[in-house]
């Protein structure tokens, strides 16, 4: 469903005030899809200008946050961690740091939106990254070798799974079958026959390392912009594919991302596929209100008669 988000900047004298934290008055510029409530970004992923980026995925089932608050740690709501790391954290080292402080508690926004229960991707500018994830048995910190994050199961368990696909390639195969037995390579793309194809976060998972491992590097933004949607939308869920009650289905709202050296945000929806590009640094980062932009999601076609 969606949740009314709207592309969102966020400068750096907004307040941001924290539940159980003081008010941070001056920070880094952030951009992101968030929602807005009570004029309070709850941002779903986002970038700062530093060049760090952060994004929550759904963990449900498995994501677990204590409700007590614990003394001597930073007691941050999980709707509050993505503003608290990329408000003061400039790269990955000083978001592991940061974090090594945090107890992430459990305090809903408000009685009608309650915690989501998340994992999280943390990225900088370096290419490398981290998850997240808040289970019973504490919050743990992950280095991300594949820098590839999707919903569930936990992330040690995601990449264990890769195991299975290790004959996976985008070359034709070779016989290793048996000498005896000859091959009719009757298509093109026999190496990724045994690609997980499903909508479930674990095959998407493989299938997204698989795209983004093998797309082709390009030496402009417009190009490198294009394969990084094309890995996104190869793991995209069109509507009808993943039912989640009588004719409800789960379905890709949305895509996006950011270039964390330029501040330069992206995204397309389901109905417009055509790449929206928000640049944060032309805004007025000096402000101390939000700078929101709707979303563009109109079904829109290029007539050429």
């Amino acid at each position: 469903m969606s949740f009314g988000q709207q592309v969102v900047v966020t400068p750096r004298n907004y307040e941001f005030k924290f539940r159980k934290m003081p008010t941070i008055t001056t920070h880094y510029a952030m951009v992101g899809i968030s929602a807005v409530r009570d004029d309070y970004p709850l941002y779903f992923d986002a970038a700062n200008e530093k060049g760090l980026g952060m994004a929550g995925l759904n963990y449900a089932g498995n994501a677990y946050y204590p409700e007590k608050e614990e003394e001597g740690k930073d007691n941050i709501s999980p709707f509050e961690f993505i503003p608290w790391i990329l408000g003061q954290c400039a790269n990955l080292d000083e978001a592991k740091k940061l974090i090594d402080r945090i107890h992430l508690v459990h305090i809903n926004f408000s009685e009608k939106l309650p915690l989501s229960p998340l994992h999280w991707l943390i990225a900088d500018k370096s290419g490398k990254s981290i998850v997240i994830e808040s289970d019973k048995d504490g919050l743990h910190v992950y280095d991300n070798p594949v820098g590839t994050l999707t919903n569930n199961p936990p992330f040690p368990k995601q990449l264990f799974n890769l195991n299975n696909y290790a004959d996976v390639s985008p070359k034709m195969p070779t016989n290793r079958f048996s000498d005896k037995v000859n091959f009719d390579l009757y298509s093109r793309g026999l190496g990724s026959h045994n690609l997980p194809g499903g909508m479930d976060s674990e095959s998407r998972f493989v299938r997204a390392l698989f795209t983004k491992s093998n797309a082709p590097a390009a030496d402009n933004e417009a190009d490198n912009v294009n394969n990084y949607f094309h890995i996104l939308h190869a793991v995209e869920q069109p509507k009808g594919l993943d039912e989640v009650g009588p004719n409800s289905f789960e379905y890709t709202i949305y895509s996006d991302c950011t270039n964390l050296e330029k501040g330069l945000f992206y995204y397309t929806t389901y109905n417009q596929r055509q790449i929206t590009e928000v640049n944060m640094n032309k805004e007025d980062l000096e402000k101390d209100d939000l700078i929101i932009y709707p979303i563009e999601d109109k079904v829109e076609f290029n007539r050429e008669n």
